[in-house]
């Protein structure tokens, strides 16, 4: 996606660059989200808040979807970025799972959490079970919003 420029768009502020038009249907297609990102500087990615603010943007795409958060960073697996994407993710009316929580210590042992091919893949098989229960989670979660 394109940095946020609103000298980007088109039609009195409704219409955008095509990649953020693709990626908006995307979002409002999808019946929920999982947000998986490093903790830079403790807050979240640079590329994920340029994401969810074009998505807001106009038309809220993110409003009234569940998600859920797993991140990773150094003394605080990242919770930081994960509190601060739920501040984002209030103004944007997205339904966030409470339980469990995900935050990977990474910094500190990449190798015992992903391999060391650059593939980023999780090896770890404690992680990959709590993995494994937020995504049940946000799964039964999306069906009950649903319903």
């Amino acid at each position: 996606l394109p940095m946020l420029n609103i000298d980007l768009e088109t039609d009195g502020g409704r219409g955008f660059p095509a990649a953020v038009e693709a990626f908006c249907a995307k979002v409002r297609n999808a019946d929920c989200f999982l947000f998986a990102s490093p903790e830079y500087n403790y807050s979240i990615t640079s590329p994920l808040k340029n994401a969810l603010d074009w998505a807001s943007r106009g038309v809220n795409c993110w409003a009234d979807k569940p998600a859920a958060i797993v991140c990773a960073g150094a003394n605080f697996g990242g919770g930081r970025s994960s509190y601060h994407l739920r501040q984002v993710g209030v103004f944007l009316d997205i339904h966030f799972i409470n339980k469990p929580e995900l935050f990977v210590f990474a910094f500190y042992e990449p190798g015992k959490f992903f391999d060391g091919d650059g593939n980023g893949n999780l090896i770890d098989a404690e992680t990959r079970e709590r993995l494994k229960q937020v995504l049940l989670s946000l799964h039964a979660f999306t069906l009950w919003l649903g319903s």
